[in-house]
């Protein structure tokens, strides 16, 4: 009983390790109760002299049957139990992922060290080339694919249930479509005609890539894909929330979104490397193009001001779609919400974009850092290699297609290009290309296109889901 107890005791205090060596003694038997105790408390010790790290050990007890030698007389073996067997397992104390999910204050310092990380790139070319957003998504993409942080932790459901609404009201206080239209000219255009190769290159893909795999995710992850590379990454996440996908589908589909984008953005600096940078023209930054009323600072009154306006925007969107019982529809009741004042009222909400702007650039960054952390390459590879394929075609046919209609239309190369990443990748990454290429004049359409991206993208896909893809 004695020695049951002490097996027991000795399980219990190391099962929180990970398993390294297992080794089985196979003839050990240990004569009397005080030599089986100490064996019990030994330590096991590594054969290398230079680290000797102890590991921890835990014994179990459990019954060995022998059998004797046949006998001559009976030609019937004989049995017999022996409970001073012991098998020896050897526990190291790594643990993987490195930051547990439970660790809320280890994951939440490792989603805004990556949000940092991402608008420090800007300070590099590369950086300026892919833009922080996508730098932000691929890092966290890298931390949790190697083990550094979860696939899954509570705080992700904060940023995505809680941050990611607040973000979206705080990135929109711009969002006049009057002034949007009236000030971006041809580029505004140009996305019009981007939104339209999106759509065809969805259907091109669709007809081509099928994914019945999936089964109803097909049609539901394809929306979701061409609300991305019509808005960005914020209506990928409004429409799969709206139209149910699975949580592994959604992690193909953000896995393979980022490696499409990265390699996407590459080419679409390839194109215009040998487009002449524009001449230095006094451009307003769009942080500070509307009038804020304290001389370009952003005061704390201001930020308090847009915090509060945001926040009641969100409780209206989820009133409204709670009333509605329109599951999953927070995201689009919000978008529309804030389109709908910032263009009903466009200096009472202008006068807080300058606040909104400051603070969605760090939440905004939070918010892909967790979109990366929560895709798994694993799952492009074992679930859903189709989604990478489906992808690869769309934003194919989208270039092919913008690029040719741009030509029919006579727009110019550089336009044709800014808003393609603004169709793919959204205001932050447009923004980016028109810094890092010289192009100053386009810097502020490049933001209010991308803006109107994803004002109009999570609607336009989500009804042409339900309406064309779910009959195909």
């Amino acid at each position: 009983m004695a020695s049951s107890s002490s097996s027991s005791s000795s399980c219990s205090s190391s099962s929180s390790s990970s398993p390294m060596v297992m080794a089985y003694a196979s003839s050990v038997q240990l004569p009397s109760l005080s030599s089986r105790q100490n064996y019990t408390q030994s330590s096991v010790s590594t054969n290398n002299s230079k680290s000797k790290q102890k590991l921890s050990m835990f014994t179990l007890r459990c019954p060995i049957v022998e059998t004797s030698r046949l006998s001559s007389a009976q030609n019937i073996p004989n049995f017999s139990f022996d409970f001073n067997r012991r098998v020896v397992v050897a526990r190291s104390n790594l643990r993987i992922p490195l930051v547990s999910s439970d660790d809320q204050w280890g994951i939440w310092t490792a989603l805004f060290a990556t949000g940092a990380l991402g608008l420090w790139s800007e300070r590099t070319k590369i950086g300026r080339m892919i833009s922080a957003a996508l730098v932000s998504i691929l890092l966290g993409l890298a931390a949790s694919n190697t083990g550094i942080i979860p696939h899954e932790a509570r705080a992700y459901s904060v940023v995505m249930e809680f941050l990611l609404p607040l973000t979206i009201p705080l990135m929109l206080f711009r969002a006049d479509m009057r002034n949007v239209i009236k000030s971006t000219g041809k580029l505004f255009l140009a996305f019009l005609v981007g939104s339209v190769a999106t759509t065809v290159g969805t259907l091109v893909a669709f007809l081509i890539v099928p994914m019945r795999s999936l089964g109803q995710d097909s049609w539901k992850i394809a929306s979701a894909l061409m609300a991305s590379y019509i808005g960005g990454a914020i209506n990928y996440v409004a429409v799969s929330d709206a139209l149910g996908v699975s949580p592994s589908v959604v992690a193909a589909g953000v896995a393979a979104d980022n490696v499409i984008c990265a390699l996407y953005f590459m080419v679409l600096f390839a194109l215009g490397s040998k487009l002449p940078t524009e001449a230095s023209v006094s451009t307003k930054d769009p942080a500070n193009s509307s009038d804020s009323g304290s001389g370009g600072n952003v005061s704390v009154l201001q930020t308090a001001t847009a915090l509060a306006v945001s926040f009641a925007i969100c409780k209206g969107g989820t009133h409204i779609v709670r009333l509605l019982r329109f599951h999953g529809g927070t995201l689009p009741a919000v978008t529309a919400i804030v389109v709908i004042l910032a263009t009903l009222l466009p200096r009472q909400i202008g006068y807080l974009a300058p606040a909104g702007d400051a603070i969605a650039a760090i939440s905004i960054q939070v918010f892909f850092a967790v979109l990366g952390a929560s895709g798994s390459i694993w799952n492009v590879i074992n679930v859903a290699p189709c989604i990478f394929a489906f992808a690869f075609i769309q934003v194919t046919v989208h270039l092919v297609v913008i690029l040719g209609l741009g030509k029919v239309l006579n727009l110019d190369l550089k336009h044709l290009l800014l808003a393609s990443n603004a169709n793919i990748g959204g205001p932050t990454t447009a923004s980016g290309m028109a810094i890092a290429k010289g192009w100053g004049s386009l810097i502020v359409p490049g933001i209010l296109v991308g803006i109107f991206g994803i004002s109009i993208a999570t609607y336009l896909a989500y009804f042409f889901g339900i309406f064309i893809l779910k009959s195909m």
